[in-house]
């Protein structure tokens, strides 16, 4: 089975009331990115971004080819083994290891370990997935995939005046 071409994972904890500070201390480690139901943030653009809950994140940096056995294993090694405080943390908020899966080919796939799984079954942490199809290269003189007839070169690939 082809493997997929690069993958991201990253522990996720939500929850209204979660409260990065007291979370940090609970797992043994240090966040990524963290914040409170309610913060407040600038978005890019202009304009405001209100957390709707809050959040506490860990990333595992990118493996290209996909290794997530190897991402999960990273993240796990960095927080507690108590089995007990992760049974508190899933009773209290929601837990999920996300992974974000990037094809190169059609039907490529990955293999979860049966460690990786049990590791995360033991700690009640729910695997969450989202699988990216590959991005054909079009060719400016290729049909335009918005079908307005016009080559691509012509139409949706052709620069844009600022």
């Amino acid at each position: 089975m082809p493997a997929i071409a690069e993958s991201t994972a990253a522990l996720r904890i939500f929850g209204d009331g979660l409260i990065p500070e007291a979370v940090t201390p609970r797992i043994g480690a240090m966040p990524t990115s963290a914040y409170r139901k309610g913060d407040v943030e600038q978005k890019r653009g202009g304009g405001e971004l209100v957390r709707k809950t809050g959040m506490w994140l860990l990333e595992a940096p990118r493996k290209e080819p996909e290794d997530v056995n190897a991402q999960v294993a990273e993240i796990l090694s960095r927080l507690t083994q108590d089995i007990a405080v992760w049974k508190a943390l899933t009773q209290e908020f929601e837990v999920d290891l996300y992974c974000g899966l990037f094809m190169g080919n059609t039907n490529d796939g990955l293999c979860l370990s049966a460690s990786t799984l049990a590791a995360l079954g033991d700690r009640g942490i729910e695997l969450a997935m989202e699988v990216y199809a590959p991005i054909p290269e079009i060719a400016p003189d290729d049909p335009c995939p918005c079908r307005s007839g016009k080559s691509y070169g012509e139409c949706c690939g052709s620069p844009r005046e600022a």
